[in-house]
């Protein structure tokens, strides 16, 4: 018996009253026992209660309804339920969705079991101390082993209605401004030192002799993006043809106008001669086809890195290590599940559609194949606790006072606003350091995401346990925060900056000019990748930004895991504060030319389910 599955015992020889949320036809079984004791059953046989209709041979439509049934003795103290779909053989039999089962004592006391969960056949399932009974996949990236979709749990799956679903590059301003609001607002850090492999001088940046590097390098309106992960990644193949990816450093400069415009870009890593810097003041051409490797670098690195890894893969350790470690009754648990819906679906899917060898990522872009799973490797080696949580990563890559940093503002505001509830839901069930440190299934939950998802490497800053209350308060903090916010920001953007080509485009079918003055707009449009890769690129991007008609957002949570009157108070309290974020990020957007959107809490999803 866990801490959590504890309740009060009672004597009394008034019924017990049970009702059960249900949609079809069940046993219910609930099984009390006194301490010491032996435990004894209770069955009671619900009434008939399937209501199916058969409007057409695909539609079929199922109504919610409620049972009471009463018990005449006394359960005594009560430790779990149990629930059996009976097999009828008159009717179909379908899948059952029971929500809860609430239990009244002879007192008048109210106890309420969350079940939600699919029972797809008759077995006998118990649902107090449930613990997800799979393993981890240990090739590559560790991640859930699963052979097929239909080897995943139920409850895992697309529901049948997600299933059924599944500014131009030339204006330097807007080049900038995405480093900072695009999809990959994550690797942009604020520049203390020109790099010893980027030989710019002050003329070559500022030709009007009005700035120097060094004074606005103290003065902090020199960044930097460098695409060193990149360097050396064999570039892929598509329709017989070499394609060519860049490892780009990019030097930027906040203007007086408070715009971030790049003011050098190098493409490849090693300065030589064969390796010009381009500048805005070389020709039109020569600077267009620069920014134009740079974007395309972007995408295959973001898509992977800040993406993939990131998000999807994280969120799927989480996930895992929560299903394995946690039964239902555990506070973190019903705090943490509505953020794993539907991840271990779109992530098996993903690798079964995107990365796989043959799979959509290797037909439109150039990293795709060998090269992704090289930039995936390397980018596991950048992956530290602090990059994941956004007041520390902004911080340790100065950006705190950036003009015009939207995702910023937004995130750490989100941050803020999920710290609190956090904080105040988790303080109700643990009030002293010493609870957490005996709590051994919270302790197991961290210790395998520690083990699985970063590899033990305690470089990364992982904690390996947790100690104190704020250890645990901030970690969940930033797993709901991966799981929502941080997915919103680099997936709902895919299609407004990647839909148009130019602006992303997913390889590159010439190698990089080896000199200045050689670029024409015929170069230009040889080097894009062809009509068939990029539809290919659009229509997934595309795919990737829908919103589904069933989504659920920030906030909102149908499955109703607490039952205790003080954490529904902290979710009121959650929701108030979301909405009214929402309100002021719209406010903001009023006044933009570009509204910034991926954070408004209105459109932020619970989990990674797309």
């Amino acid at each position: 018996m866990t801490r959590w599955g504890q309740v009060s015992q009672w004597a009394h020889p008034k019924p017990w009253l049970i009702r059960s949320h249900t949609r079809f036809h069940t046993w219910a079984h609930v099984i009390r026992g006194s301490p010491g004791g032996p435990l004894s059953l209770f069955r009671g046989i619900l009434p008939l209660g399937i209501h199916l209709f058969l409007r057409s041979p695909t539609l079929l439509l199922l109504q919610v309804s409620h049972f009471i049934v009463s018990c005449q003795k006394s359960l005594g103290h009560l430790a779990l339920i149990e629930l059996e779909k009976e097999n009828q053989t008159l009717v179909p039999n379908k899948a059952w969705y029971p929500a809860k089962v609430d239990v009244t004592s002879p007192e008048g006391g109210k106890y309420s079991f969350p079940v939600y969960r699919w029972i797809t056949d008759s077995k006998l399932y118990m649902f107090v101390f449930f613990v997800f009974c799979s393993s981890w996949d240990k090739q590559g990236i560790s991640h859930l082993k699963a052979d097929s979709l239909l080897s995943l749990p139920y409850d895992i799956r697309f529901s049948l209605t997600k299933t059924a679903e599944m500014v131009y590059i030339g204006e330097d301003t807007f080049f900038g401004y995405q480093f900072l609001n695009g999809t990959n607002p994550m690797l942009i850090q604020r520049c203390t030192q020109l790099p010893s492999n980027l030989p710019v001088t002050d003329k070559m940046v500022f030709p009007d002799g009005q700035h120097n590097l060094a004074e606005e390098i103290e003065k902090g309106n020199i960044f930097l993006c460098d695409y060193k992960l990149l360097d050396g990644v064999e570039s892929n193949t598509i329709n017989g043809n070499k394609q060519f990816l860049t490892a780009p450093l990019v030097l930027l400069w906040k203007n007086n106008a408070d715009h971030l415009v790049p003011v050098a870009i190098q493409l490849k890593q090693k300065p030589k001669e064969d390796n010009p810097i381009f500048y805005p003041s070389d020709s039109e051409y020569d600077w267009l086809i620069a920014k134009m490797f740079v974007r395309s670098a972007n995408f295959n690195l973001y898509e992977l890195n800040a993406h993939l890894l990131r998000t999807h893969l994280l969120a799927e350790v989480f996930a895992v290590s929560l299903l394995r470690n946690l039964p239902m009754v555990h506070p973190l648990y019903k705090l943490l599940i509505p953020h794993t819906r539907y991840t271990l679906n779109i992530n098996f899917l993903a690798r079964m559609l995107l990365i796989s060898k043959g799979g959509t990522f290797a037909k439109f872009t150039s990293s795709g194949g060998e090269g992704a799973l090289t930039i995936l490797r390397r980018s596991l080696s950048t992956l530290t606790y602090s990059s994941l949580c956004i007041p520390d990563d902004i911080a340790e890559r100065g950006l705190k006072d950036v003009p015009n940093f939207y995702y910023r503002d937004d995130g750490l505001q989100l941050w803020e606003i999920i710290s609190r509830f956090v904080k105040s839901t988790l303080a109700f069930y643990y009030k002293t350091d010493a609870e957490v440190q005996e709590d051994t299934e919270l302790q197991n939950w961290i210790k395998e995401i520690f083990q699985y998802g970063f590899l033990s490497q305690e470089s990364t800053g992982i904690p390996q346990k947790f100690t104190t209350v704020d250890e645990m308060v901030k970690f969940v903090t930033m797993v709901i925060f991966t799981c929502s916010a941080q997915h919103s920001a680099v997936n709902s953007g895919q299609y407004d900056f990647g839909g148009w080509m130019p602006n992303s485009p997913t390889t590159m079918e010439l190698a990089p000019p080896k000199e200045k003055g050689t670029t024409t707009e015929k170069t230009i449009l040889e080097t894009f990748p062809s009509v068939n890769t990029t539809v290919h690129a659009m229509a997934t991007v595309w795919l990737l930004s829908k919103q589904s008609s069933d989504s659920i957002f920030l906030g909102q949570y149908p499955e109703k895991h607490f039952t205790e009157r003080f954490p529904l108070l902290k979710i009121k309290e959650f929701q108030e504060e979301l909405k009214k974020l929402s309100a002021d990020i719209k406010a903001r957007n009023s006044s933009l030319d570009l509204p910034y959107t991926y954070l408004d809490p209105e459109v932020v999803e619970n989990s990674v389910s797309i």
